[in-house]
């Protein structure tokens, strides 16, 4: 029983001879028997060398090739010592080349498609027989109710759209410890003081934020030596004591430093 030989390169005699034949460079319409037989034949020798049991097919085609070549060294003649041109004994053996050439790349071709399809994930069937096959819903009601409810409708969007035109959604401004500082120097030139209670620098100020702000931005200046801080007591009134270094002090890289920290 013969069984097929797959080594690393050749899976076949076939796939042997077609790379003999395309690494040689040869026309397969064309081939030079002679060359390729020696070839074919020494790889067979090489594979009983290294104990690779070599398939009855390989030995088949191999005895082929052989015939093949006799055929060509030795033309046919006649009775009359004539020479006959006889049909060309390759055109067998090309026929069963281009048809497996053929195969080969639709195998491959095949090959290309499975593993492209191995990376392709499908989603599992659902049943939705619940959604297609249940019967339409009807609201029964009357055309004086129908209409009552449309009215409400129209009402109810009529209200939302006056509300959103009359009222609109304002943000606040988050005000910076940089324009705070500014605030803070202005306050002390307007009112052409030295000192001033933490009260009256933020009076005019409802916002609880903004306050907190103005806190933070009296520590950064106390820190940059630029005002000076003083509570004699808790709950005591802050006073605010303005230093030399307030008219140098660059609002905006304590601003910088403070956002680092």
């Amino acid at each position: 029983m013969s069984y097929k030989v797959k080594l690393n390169v050749f899976e076949g005699p076939f796939d042997l001879l077609v790379y003999l034949i395309e690494n040689a460079q040869m026309n397969i319409y064309d081939i030079n028997v002679a060359e390729i037989v020696t070839q074919y034949l020494e790889y067979i020798d090489e594979m009983e060398r290294r104990e690779v049991a070599v398939a009855t097919e390989f030995m088949v085609l191999a005895a082929s090739l052989i015939e093949i070549k006799s055929k060509m060294l030795l033309p046919r003649v006649g009775t009359d010592s004539n020479v006959i041109e006889a049909e060309d004994p390759r055109t067998e053996l090309v026929e069963k080349l281009l048809e497996y050439k053929k195969f080969k790349q639709a195998a491959a071709m095949l090959a290309d498609a499975e593993e492209y399809s191995l990376r392709v994930y499908e989603k599992p069937q659902e049943d939705i027989s619940m959604y297609t096959e249940a019967p339409d819903e009807y609201f029964l009601m009357d055309i004086d109710s129908f209409v009552n409810a449309f009215n409400l409708f129209l009402y109810r969007k009529k209200k939302i759209e006056d509300v959103r035109r009359h009222y609109m959604r304002l943000e606040r401004q988050r005000i910076s410890i940089e324009q705070k500082i500014s605030y803070i120097k202005s306050f002390f030139a307007r009112k052409n003081k030295t000192s001033v209670t933490f009260d009256e620098l933020v009076e005019e100020d409802r916002d609880r934020y903004n306050k907190v702000v103005t806190f933070t931005s009296l520590l950064e200046m106390a820190k940059s030596k630029a005002v000076g801080l003083e509570q004699r007591a808790n709950f005591e009134k802050i006073v605010i004591t303005k230093e030399s270094a307030l008219d140098t002090l660059d609002a905006a890289a304590i601003d910088a430093a403070q956002a680092k920290e």
